[in-house]
């Protein structure tokens, strides 16, 4: 399993929403709360993706743990962002640990991340993976199954689907081909948030301007709201709306 999130809202250093809070995403690389029976650390690697302006994101994956890499605890200390999504890793068994491997992925002005697993790896996706272009599968950032989950996805945004849509849809093709898999997606643009719960955590942080969504509460604010398993979230800031997945 991994730990992921995303913050959209009025511009705050990296810092403040992945070292400073009691129960950061960097605390949860080391000691997670939750992590079911998926590992018991995240420590295969971390990334972030920010929005420095109105274009595309800046992106910062190392393999490493992220509490091992000095670099990022200074860079998010000056680094200033409206728009963010981070992960930390604790690789399946058998997956590569390298920086390709670890979230977010990502293309124009998407980041996507991927907390789960997809079970009978990779065998029970064959049929999935095959419909996509013979391009994409052989330019994958990494051979790992959040790393086909993210070409899923970005096949169905660029045929112009709604990201909800591309989102749901994926999950549910994956849940059908491939029974007990975890895929908790997180996908964002910079100006809205897109998150399935299918087989792990997700909360919910409204406050006045601002939207975060996080496998863990990283405080003990009490504005988090769990979002119920198999269901779908769209957020924005001053926005969030939650509808069951279609799961068959």
């Amino acid at each position: 399993m991994c730990r992921h999130l995303a913050y959209l809202g009025p511009p705050v250093t990296l810092a403040e929403v992945l070292f400073d809070p009691a129960h950061s995403l960097a605390r949860q690389s080391w000691a997670p709360r939750d992590m079911r029976g998926g590992g018991t650390i995240n420590a295969d690697g971390f990334g972030v993706g920010w929005y420095p302006g109105d274009g595309e994101p800046v992106r910062y994956r190392r393999a490493q743990p992220i509490w091992s890499d000095p670099t990022i605890a200074q860079l998010a200390a000056v680094t200033r962002s409206g728009a963010l999504l981070a992960a930390v890793r604790s690789a399946t068994v058998g997956m590569a640990v390298l920086d390709g491997a670890a979230a977010p992925f990502a293309e124009g002005r998407w980041l996507f991340s991927h907390n789960g697993v997809v079970r009978g790896w990779p065998d029970a996706v064959v049929p999935l993976a095959a419909d996509l272009p013979v391009r994409d599968l052989l330019t994958l950032d990494a051979a790992t199954d959040s790393a086909l989950l993210w070409a899923l996805v970005r096949h169905r945004l660029r045929a112009g689907e709604d990201p909800a849509e591309a989102v749901g849809r994926t999950v549910a093709d994956v849940a059908a081909a491939a029974p007990g898999s975890r895929l908790n997606l997180l996908l964002t643009d910079g100006r809205r948030v897109v998150a399935s719960v299918a087989g792990h955590a997700l909360s919910v942080r409204e406050a006045p301007g601002s939207v975060l969504l996080a496998s863990e509460p990283h405080d003990d604010d009490p504005g988090w709201r769990v979002v119920p398993e198999g269901h779908l979230v769209t957020a924005a800031p001053g926005e969030v709306l939650v509808r069951p997945l279609p799961i068959r």
